[in-house]
């Protein structure tokens, strides 16, 4: 008899980063049998994009070609093909998206995204017409200062702004960065038909229609009113003028409150050219901190430390408590649970920055300095108490958390975290190595205080499991770091699938969302 992972059903999750499109095939019972991956950097250089994005430094702007992406997934489908994927049993796609980025669609691109001839490839059928904009911002884009304190301001306050959406506004959310597009591009605008996010363009992609929001990944534009389910007019207003509310809500469209279930079947065209069955089902896809959390069922006061491009902390949480200093979003697959979020843009392209300083190491390991440096520093960089405690703000980027200009600033102070004083001089190449770790994670342990517990009374509040994912969670020397900041009474564990945790999380919920049993949780 064939074995259930010579004939059962496979499911396909995508991550769609900045950097990478990655795809891994897994059965029903979560064993991965695939994996794929398109660099962009490496694969698709000729789009003249470094680390995934183009940069227009004069107006902080930071964006990635939309038919860059298009081309990425023909490429890693081809990559599965190599490999001899059987797509004719996948009954289920999800995927993540970068958050918060926006695909502006022409009138004919939902008509042409039905109509493909799968002899051709996407980009060959859809770069040309089917897009009113060729980019789409990146979550680093910094250019939308002026609309953001509009946000902040629209109702009232930050703080109720964040209260109304899950967050303060944020130069990276769509909300700003559609009411920067409308002024910049009116025209642009008006012959735009709909907008997606990243997640529900690449939904759209498989779906062969546009695809409707997912209800966590809404969250992220600054737009959606997550205590009554509904867009939040008067920011719609603020974003497409006075006269502009009903043909934004037209551009949006609708959002799916159901994570799962089915959103159709996948397109004709990759049924014929890549041999999937007609009758896959397109799960909601969702965006990719959504989609890390699905990675592994997280119990309350667990968290999630992603150690990518950017480093994000995040928790699952029943408790809905929003602030300026944070984000929460409803969970992808739960009602009723929300996602608590940290998401800093200086995370791994700071470190490397750092690592990039020490001399080259003679081993094939880039990090092997980096890491020997890291570990025979002391904490604070203090070799003994009366020392001071060195710490830094380490940001090669318009930072988010807190919202500042680009710059490296370093402070001493003593071990009680009194006498803060700015440094003036620096303190060595070896000490930054440990300095940027601990500093990036004192800061997610500050932040994420008040949602954590005290083991102890004389011990600080933190997480009981700490899970590690992305690239960076396979550095042992970053993650030794981690463990020593935050705590965690229970340790700090690593994710066997490391930096496709996007991926997973994207395969997870297809499985889930395509099987599931009539009320039956994700979890």
């Amino acid at each position: 008899m064939p074995s259930q992972l010579d004939q059962g059903p496979l499911y396909l999750g995508f991550d769609l980063s900045t950097q990478q499109l990655k795809a891994i095939v897994i059965t029903s019972s979560l064993k991965v049998l695939y994996e794929a991956k398109v660099d962009f950097d490496a694969d698709l250089s000729k789009y003249g994009i470094k680390k995934g994005v183009n940069v227009n430094e004069a107006e902080r702007e930071v964006y990635a070609p939309v038919a860059m992406w298009l081309e990425a997934v023909d490429l890693v489908l081809q990559r599965l093909k190599e490999k001899e994927t059987p797509f004719h049993r996948i009954k289920g796609i999800s995927g993540a998206g970068q958050q918060h980025g926006s695909v502006y669609w022409s009138k004919a691109g939902e008509k042409i995204l039905g109509n493909l001839d799968p002899r051709d490839t996407l980009i060959d059928q859809l770069e040309k017409k089917a897009f009113a904009h060729p980019n789409s911002p990146n979550w680093q884009d910094a250019s939308t200062q002026k609309e953001c304190d509009a946000f902040d301001a629209a109702l009232g306050s930050p703080e109720k702004l964040a209260q109304v959406t899950g967050s303060k506004a944020h130069h990276r959310f769509t909300g700003p960065q559609i009411m920067r597009f409308h002024k910049k591009y009116p025209d642009v605008y008006r012959a735009t038909s709909r907008i997606t996010l990243v997640s529900s363009f690449l939904a759209s992609v498989f779906l062969g229609k546009i695809a409707v929001f997912d209800i966590s990944d809404v969250c992220g534009m600054n737009l959606w009113d997550i205590n009554a389910g509904a867009w939040c007019e008067p920011l719609l207003t603020l974003a497409a003028g006075e006269d502009g509310l009903d043909s934004l809500k037209q551009k949006l469209g609708e959002v799916r409150e159901d994570g799962g279930g089915s959103l159709g079947n996948i397109s004709s065209y990759f049924v014929s050219r890549y041999n999937f069955a007609p009758d896959c089902g397109i799960a909601p896809f969702t965006g990719d901190n959504p989609a890390t959390i699905l990675a592994l069922p997280l119990r309350p006061l667990d968290a999630i430390v992603s150690l990518g491009t950017s480093t994000t902390f995040l928790m699952s949480t029943p408790k809905y408590v929003p602030d300026p200093a944070y984000h929460f979003f409803n969970h992808p697959t739960t009602a009723g649970l929300y996602m608590f979020m940290l998401c800093y843009k200086n995370g791994g392209l700071a470190r490397e920055k750092v690592r990039d300083s020490l001399p080259k190491p003679t081993s094939s390991d880039s990090w092997s300095n980096f890491n020997e440096a890291a570990l025979s520093t002391p904490p604070l960089g203090q070799k003994s108490p009366s020392d001071p405690a060195k710490l830094g703000l380490y940001f090669p980027l318009p930072e988010i958390v807190p919202n500042v200009r680009a710059g490296t600033w370093r402070y001493t102070c003593a071990s009680d975290g009194s006498d803060l004083q700015v440094s003036e001089k620096k303190w060595g190449t070896e000490a930054e190595a440990r300095i940027i770790v601990e500093s990036q994670i004192l800061s997610l342990r500050l932040r994420s205080h008040n949602l954590t517990h005290k083991p102890s009374p004389d011990l600080p509040p933190q997480p009981r499991r700490i899970y590690l994912v992305g690239g960076g969670s396979l550095n042992p020397a970053i993650a030794r770091i981690i463990g020593d900041v935050l705590g965690g009474t229970e340790g700090v564990w690593k994710l066997d699938v490391g930096g496709n945790a996007c991926a997973l999380g994207g395969a997870y919920k297809a499985v889930w969302a395509i099987e599931r049993s009539k009320g039956e949780s994700f979890e």
